[in-house]
Order: structure tokens, then sequence, then C-alpha cells
């Protein structure tokens, strides 16, 4: 397995990068959470890794913290849950906050990730809710990022996780209008993905 990797950032999008580990570059898929904590394209960096095999396709998952990616090994555990529903759930909320929702059986908040619908939600709540207590999640801090192209970066990564164009942009405008003050692209996600 591989479990972390360090090496220059040579891409940085908002769901996935690209990082150059001694002359070979990894495609990693990424959370919005990890893609605020990065540095800017050029700069060293470092992700926990997780390599996701099926029998069509190896994808490489990465986070800031080691936190993410125990929250996400744990959402992959529940059948039905995917990578791209457990990287919409990390995109949706911090660890921390994902954690809190399971053990207290959240169930209708959980439903507001894209994707995840009551019956999936119950399931996790189920399954997860004795191990999210047992889960050292550690520093659960998430990093600030740079206004500079949020509004831009947080649409592209709303339309990676499903929603249409014109859907992106009506949520985009109703969390900025509720939410002025919020300018990162983590921040101006999961408050997109709340309102639906």
């Amino acid at each position: 397995m591989i479990a972390q990797l360090a090496g220059t950032l040579l891409e940085k999008h908002p769901t996935q990068v690209v990082l150059d580990v001694h002359g070979v570059g990894y495609d990693v898929l990424v959370p919005t959470s990890t893609y605020e904590a990065l540095p800017s394209v050029g700069a060293s960096a470092r992700l926990y890794t997780h390599l996701h095999v099926r029998e069509d396709a190896m994808q490489l998952f990465g986070f800031a913290t080691r936190a993410e990616r125990s929250v996400f090994l744990e959402l992959l555990s529940v059948t039905g849950v995917g990578p791209k529903l457990a990287l919409a759930a990390l995109s949706a909320m911090r660890p921390g906050e994902i954690r809190s929702h399971l053990m207290s059986g959240d169930v209708g908040f959980l439903v507001r990730i894209p994707g995840i619908g009551r019956k999936t939600a119950e399931r996790l709540v189920v399954e997860l809710r004795d191990r999210m207590t047992r889960l050292d999640l550690g520093s659960d801090a998430a990093a600030g990022g740079s206004p500079r192209g949020a509004r831009a970066d947080a649409l592209a990564a709303l339309e990676a996780l499903g929603f249409g164009a014109a859907a992106a942009e009506k949520v985009l405008r109703a969390v900025e209008k509720k939410h002025p003050e919020e300018t990162s692209v983590e921040a101006l996600i999961r408050l997109a993905l709340r309102e639906q």
C-alpha cells in the first residue's frame, strides 16, 4: 500500500491534484478540505493516501490529515458507500463533524450530503456509531485558504460532486447571500452542501 506521498505539487484542482515524487507524477483525488490545506503549485506537499483497487480501476486518494484518511476508510467500510460518496462527505464536513453526527444518530443532517439517502444515512449511523467513538482523530483543525478564485473553485468542485452547472450556481449564490463573510473554497462548498 501507498501510505503517504511527499513531493512537489504540479497541479492543484478542487477535487484532484498531481504530486511529483522523484520524477513520477501521482494523480491523487482529494476532498476540498485537503485542497484548501495544500500550498500553491510548485511548493512541497505531503499527503496521507489510500490506494483503492477495484477490478476495473486503481485510484489514489489523498488527505491533508490522518483524521481525514481515517474517516474516509471508516466510511468505505459501510456497504453501499464508495470512494466518491466518502469524498463528498469529507468535502461537506470536517472529520470531527462527521463523527459527531454519526455518534448522535443525526440522520437528517447526513442526508444533506449529495448521494446519501435516508437508508444509507441510517446504515452509516448503525455501522459506524460505535467505531467512531474509538477513532482517534487527533487535531481536527482545518487550514484556511486564499479567497482568490474561491468562487470558481467552489463551483467546479460542486459540479464534480454531481451538481448540474445551474444548480451549483444557484446554491452558491444562496450561500454567498446568507454568508458574505465566507471566502474559502472549503467553507463555500460545505455551506452549499448544507443548503440542499
